[in-house]
């Protein structure tokens, strides 16, 4: 069922957001980042990016049995920065951003390792999520985001990043998960509309008969600070680095309170999304200060990618 509260959006907000906040947490924290989510075991599970008291961000598991109610499995992180890695000087900051990719039904994470010396992308594996198995950073310094595509191309992962400071949107590629190469920039941003100053890709893309589903983020510079917009794209199948098509205007923009007043306010920002037939269920960070759910049909999405979404265009 879709989410079905009024609004001037083509994701349509779950009429009870925010999901998560502050007071469902167990525990003492500073605040509530973004989040990934997958279907595991016919439960929802959710990773969050939680801000600890001391600044430092950790990843905490909840779960849900319809997809909107998440309850903290417990107070312990899933795993956070110098969990047994050889690297752990890059995670002095903290590990936060997570994107879930299922790949051959073991699940990839993906994080963003902050510390010092900047941000990298790291990468675990699971097929339980209780036990870890860490691969080597999957870029080099000041590389954002990270989400896998669900699906090998001629035998190598894809991984979608943002490279930092830098504005678009990249690819790269491994046979092995431990050597990463190949670049190409997919996406940059676009002078003149809603997401003219950067872009970024947000969770896991979707499969589509038309090409990727890819849900990104896209920001604009204002007067008043940045203003941060989820969009969409279609990817080619096989060359996943193509796009064939583009939102013209943004899917969600924040309009709710909850969207417009937080830590980093004027933000909805996706890390995850579960596809249920033909919709499409966008959990989203809000002004990273909560956790929300937005939905619309898949095909209504793609054909806004296709033909440009408004008539103006």
């Amino acid at each position: 069922m879709i989410d079905t509260k009024p609004g001037r959006d083509v994701l349509r907000r779950f009429e009870s957001n925010p999901l998560v906040t502050l007071e469902n947490v167990p525990f003492r924290c500073a605040d509530i980042w973004n989040a990934a989510v997958t279907v595991f075991q016919e439960s929802y599970l959710m990773l969050i990016t939680i801000e600890e008291l001391e600044g430092t961000y950790r990843v905490y598991r909840a779960d849900s049995i319809d997809g909107t109610e998440f309850k903290f499995s417990n107070v312990s992180p899933v795993f956070s920065e110098c969990d047994s890695r050889l690297d752990s000087a890059y995670e002095t900051g903290g590990v936060r951003d997570p994107r879930i990719s299922n790949i051959d039904g073991c699940y990839y994470i993906s994080y963003v390792a902050e510390s010092q010396h900047g941000h990298r992308v790291g990468l675990v594996s699971t097929r339980d999520f209780i036990d870890y198995e860490f691969f080597p950073y999957a870029s080099q310094v000041d590389v954002k985001s990270g989400p896998l595509l669900p699906n090998r191309i001629n035998g190598s992962y894809c991984l979608f990043k943002r490279p930092h400071p830098g504005h678009s949107l990249w690819i790269s590629f491994s046979k092995d998960l431990s050597f990463w190469g190949g670049d190409r920039c997919v996406m940059t941003p676009r002078g003149g509309y809603w997401d003219a100053s950067r872009i970024g890709p947000a969770g896991q893309p979707v499969a589509t008969d038309e090409g990727w589903l890819l849900i990104y983020y896209g920001v604009k510079s204002t007067s008043g600070g940045p203003l941060v917009r989820l969009g969409a794209a279609i990817l080619d199948r096989s060359e996943p680095w193509r796009v064939i098509g583009r939102s013209n205007i943004p899917i969600l923009s924040p309009r709710e309170p909850y969207e417009r007043f937080g830590d980093v306010p004027n933000v909805v920002f996706s890390c995850g999304s579960i596809t249920q037939d033909d919709l499409i269920h966008v959990y989203y960070g809000a002004s990273d200060s909560c956790i929300c759910r937005a939905s619309a049909p898949v095909s209504e999405i793609v054909d806004l990618c296709l033909n440009g979404g408004d008539e103006r265009f």
